[in-house]
C-alpha cells in the first residue's frame, strides 16, 4: 500500500509539471504550424481596471496611444475601482477623445471590468494591467491572429526580468516555463487560457465575469466555450515585475489558486473531453491536476519514510526530498541573499507549492477573495 501511495503521489506531480508539456512537445510536429499576416485595421476597445495606479497610469495611457498599429477606431476605457490616490487625476492629464475614464466606487476587479466592457463599442476587446510595460509593436502582434475567423482570443507573453535579490528569480524562470507550455499548447491547438497582463477577445464572445473568479482565465475561456481557439502570440510582449518577498508570494499563490478553482467550477463544461476534445485534456492537465498536485507532496514524503528499508531507490528518493526542502528553507532564511541562486529558486518553489496547498484548503472551506489590491503583488 505504501508503494502505491508513493508512486501515485510521485507520478501525478511529475505528469502535471513535466510529463504534460513533454507529451505536447512530442505531438507538436504532427500539427501544422500557423502563420499570421499583419492585421488589418480593426475596431479596438482597450479596457484597464485600476486600483491606486497613480504611479503608472499616465505612462500606460500614453504608451497605448503611441502604438505602431493603427486601428480603424480606438477606444481606451480606464475603470478605476475605488482608487484612493491620484489615479483618476493622473489619467485625466492625458487629454484625448479616445479615452473614457470611469471613477467607480470600490467593488472588485471583476465588477470593474464588467463596467468597462459595458461601455465598449468595438469588435475586439483588449485587456491589460495598468502597471505593465508595452513595446510600440505589442498591439499589432497581439491582433494578427484575428484574421482567422476560428480564433476567438489571443494571449500575449509576459516577461519578468530579475531585478531584485529575492524570489523574483523564480517568477522569471516560471514565465520561461509557462512560455514553453503555451508554445506547445498553441502548436497543438489547445492553448488553455491567457494572462490578464495582455489578452484580446472578440467582443461578441464576451460573457459577464462572475465574482470571485480569476478574471483572465474566465475572459479568455469565453473563446473555447464558443468553440473558438485561443492563440498564443509570444511576439506580443509585456514587461511585468516579479515579487521578492516570500509573504507576498504566498498570499498571491493562495489567491490565484482559490480563484482558479472557482473559475474551473464556473467553466466545468470545458472539462468534458467528449465535447471539447484535446482542449479538455489540456485544461485538466494544466489547470486542475497542477493545482491538486502539491497536496500530494506530504504523503509522498511520509510514504517514502515507510519504504526506507525496501530498496535503495527509496532511500535515495528520501534523501533527495529532504535535501530539497533543506535547500529551500535555507533560501528562505537567507535574508541578505548571500547564497547562490538555486537556493532562492528552491525557496520560490516551496512557497509556491505551500501557497497552492493552502489555497486548495481555503477553496474547500468556502473561502473566496472578492477584493484585489495590486500593491500586494509588488
Amino acid at each position: 500500500m505504501a508503494e502505491f501511495f508513493f508512486w501515485m503521489c510521485l507520478l501525478l506531480p511529475v505528469y502535471a509539471w513535466l510529463g504534460y508539456p513533454l507529451l505536447l512537445t512530442l505531438l507538436a510536429p504532427l500539427f501544422a504550424s500557423r502563420r499570421h499576416a499583419p492585421p488589418e485595421p480593426m475596431n479596438i476597445s482597450i479596457v484597464i481596471a485600476a486600483h491606486n495606479e497613480a504611479r503608472h497610469i499616465e505612462h500606460k495611457l500614453r504608451t497605448l496611444l503611441a502604438q505602431d498599429y493603427q486601428p480603424a477606431s480606438l477606444q481606451i476605457i480606464l475603470a478605476s475601482d475605488g482608487s484612493t490616490d491620484d489615479t483618476v487625476a493622473c489619467a485625466r492629464k492625458v487629454i484625448d477623445p479616445r479615452i473614457t475614464i470611469l471613477d467607480l466606487p470600490r467593488q472588485g476587479k471583476t465588477a470593474t471590468l464588467n463596467a468597462g466592457v459595458a461601455l465598449s463599442t468595438c469588435d475586439i476587446l483588449v485587456f491589460t494591467d495598468a502597471d505593465n510595460q508595452w513595446s510600440r509593436d505589442t498591439l499589432g502582434h497581439l491582433l494578427a491572429p484575428f484574421c482567422d475567423p476560428q480564433v476567438g482570443a489571443c494571449a500575449g507573453h509576459m516577461v519578468i526580468p530579475v531585478t531584485g535579490g529575492g524570489l523574483s528569480i523564480g517568477d522569471s524562470l516560471y514565465r520561461h516555463y509557462e512560455g514553453w507550455v503555451r508554445r506547445v499548447e498553441n502548436r497543438t491547438g489547445c492553448m488553455v487560457s491567457a494572462d490578464g497582463a495582455l489578452l484580446a477577445l472578440r467582443r461578441e464572445l464576451f460573457q459577464d465575469i462572475p465574482a470571485e473568479v480569476n478574471d483572465d482565465f474566465f475572459i479568455s475561456t469565453c473563446a473555447p466555450v464558443a468553440f473558438k481557439r485561443i492563440v498564443y502570440v509570444p511576439e506580443a510582449q509585456v514587461i511585468d515585475q516579479g515579487v521578492d518577498e516570500a509573504d507576498k508570494q504566498l498570499r498571491r499563490r493562495q489567491r490565484v489558486t482559490v480563484g482558479g478553482l472557482q473559475s474551473l467550477a464556473q467553466r466545468s463544461e470545458l472539462l468534458n473531453p467528449r465535447k471539447h476534445g484535446l482542449y479538455s485534456i489540456a485544461l485538466i492537465s494544466h489547470k486542475l491536476i497542477r493545482r491538486l498536485a502539491p497536496i500530494l507532496l506530504l504523503p509522498l514524503l511520509l510514504s517514502n519514510f515507510w519504504l526506507w528499508e525496501e530498496h535503495g531507490f527509496y532511500r535515495l528518493s528520501l534523501v533527495a526530498q529532504l535535501l530539497g526542502y533543506a535547500v529551500a528553507i535555507a533560501g528562505l532564511l537567507d535574508s541578505q541573499h548571500h547564497l547562490p541562486k538555486p537556493f532562492r529558486l528552491a525557496a520560490f518553489l516551496l512557497v509556491t507549492l505551500a501557497g497552492m496547498s493552502i489555497g486548495l484548503w481555503q477553496f474547500l472551506r468556502g473561502q473566496r477573495y472578492a477584493q484585489w489590491n495590486p500593491e500586494q503583488n509588488r
